[in-house]
């Protein structure tokens, strides 16, 4: 995943980074750079150019760093409007931001906490409604079964102690 380059703690360190590839003359390391950590290679290309002043923001740089753990993980189906959510508060919140890109905070240790809240914290399906389904009553029989996914207020939680250390 940071094959190269390595995890990088802060979007001021890529910002570091990238702007001695650039003094280096070095465009394809500033790419490899770029791509190991989710930024646009077009938006590399400007920096690389001169057009921009700073390689990414703190914003960006987070967004990044979920991008290519989500493609590391194979993100889909519920577990990326999971993430989605995640993108729409760090981009409220500069504190998330900087909390995700922290080396050593993974978007895969986030959703193994959530499933395992969402495993200790599972409620029962109401057998008229377990009646309804075709395969889910056949696999369970006369056995109850159960579903645990925490809600949008307890992953909001769950995000910012795992990211922040502190209760969102």
């Amino acid at each position: 995943m940071f094959d190269k380059f390595g995890e990088v703690d802060s979007f001021e360190e890529l910002n570091r980074m990238a702007l001695a590839q650039r003094y280096e003359k070095d465009e394809e390391a500033l790419m490899t750079l770029a791509e190991e950590n989710g930024i646009d290679k077009e938006d590399a290309e400007d920096f690389y150019d001169g057009v921009f002043d700073e390689f990414t923001n703190v914003r960006l740089a987070a967004i990044g760093k979920l991008k290519v753990e989500c493609e590391e993980y194979k993100i889909e189906g519920i577990l990326k409007d999971w993430v989605n959510e995640i993108v729409f508060d760090l981009n409220q919140n500069d504190d998330l931001a900087l909390g995700i890109r922290k080396k050593g905070k993974d978007l895969g240790q986030l959703i193994a906490n959530m499933a395992e809240y969402g495993y200790k914290n599972r409620t029962d399906v109401s057998k008229k409604i377990v009646e309804k389904t075709k395969d889910i009553k056949r696999l369970c029989g006369n056995n109850s079964f159960s579903i645990g996914f925490p809600d949008r207020m307890t992953r909001r939680k769950l995000v910012m102690e795992y990211y922040c250390g502190k209760e969102g």
